[in-house]
């Protein structure tokens, strides 16, 4: 049980992992907490979308559709493991699950086949939807996993628990059968074994700058010298940066 992390707090954990990160418009107050509670959290949750396409798959969790509006999950993993951030807050995605699993990930112990759908599980889950169509057919490439692994383990990390707490939807919710195509066990063993090592970082990340951003309070905010990531974008003096431009962010 904890308290949801804040939108800096996620993009430092995921990028400490060597998580690549797309910030997409508006994704930190992008949320349905006027619904009801966001938090206290107690897991993450991995679902497939039942989609192709990066970019349609993005509008789809984004907007969300008749009957069930957006954000529905925090982020979309795409197949080559960019994970783009599109929710803060309270999301469409877990619906009610059973509470006696909610009990289960509490405890980190085995899970129980979940028979009753008796609990908010958008109050406790941290949502991740990964692009792939749930046939049991389109592959799951390894830089998906990879980048699934990677942010179940910067979540598990930052908030102290162990992979027991990431969760598949078809292991909430009866009748559900997502993620299709791997087995959660096996994501729970990669899991685990990140854990046991220390976080890594990739060579570059991304970041979506939003109004009244300068290139030295995202240096600041990141731990990034400004200079370096005004040359690895290519800008020069008078080093002007606009609204909704996706900049890459070296490491540190």
């Amino acid at each position: 049980m904890a308290t949801p992390l804040t939108a800096d707090q996620l993009v430092a954990a995921l990028r400490a992992e060597g998580v690549r990160v797309v910030e997409r418009p508006g994704w930190r107050t992008h949320n349905r907490n006027h619904k009801g509670p966001w938090g206290p959290v107690n897991g993450v949750m991995i679902h497939h979308t039942v989609t192709s396409g990066t970019s349609s798959t993005i509008s789809i969790c984004e907007n969300g559709y008749e009957g069930l509006p957006g954000p529905l999950c925090h982020g979309v993993i795409a197949k080559d493991g960019t994970v783009h951030l599109i929710g803060n807050g309270r999301a469409n995605h877990a619906g009610k699950g059973d509470g006696d699993v909610l009990q289960a990930v509490i405890a980190e112990r085995a899970l129980p086949s979940a028979n009753e759908a008796d609990t908010d599980g958008n109050t406790h889950f941290y949502g991740w939807e990964c692009e792939n169509l749930g046939d049991g057919r389109d592959p799951w490439p390894a830089s998906q996993l990879d980048a699934i692994e990677r942010v179940s383990a910067a979540l598990c990390r930052a908030h102290g628990w162990g992979a027991a707490s990431v969760i598949g939807h078809l292991e909430w919710q009866p009748g559900k059968v997502d993620p299709k195509g791997f087995t959660m066990n096996s994501m729970r063993q990669r899991v685990a074994s990140r854990l046991r090592g220390k976080p890594d970082q990739p060579s570059t990340s991304a970041y979506t700058v939003r109004a009244g951003d300068t290139l030295s309070q995202i240096g600041e905010q990141l731990g990034v010298n400004w200079q370096a990531i005004a040359r690895a974008n290519g800008i020069d003096k008078p080093y002007i940066i606009h609204p909704g431009q996706t900049l890459k962010i070296p490491a540190k």
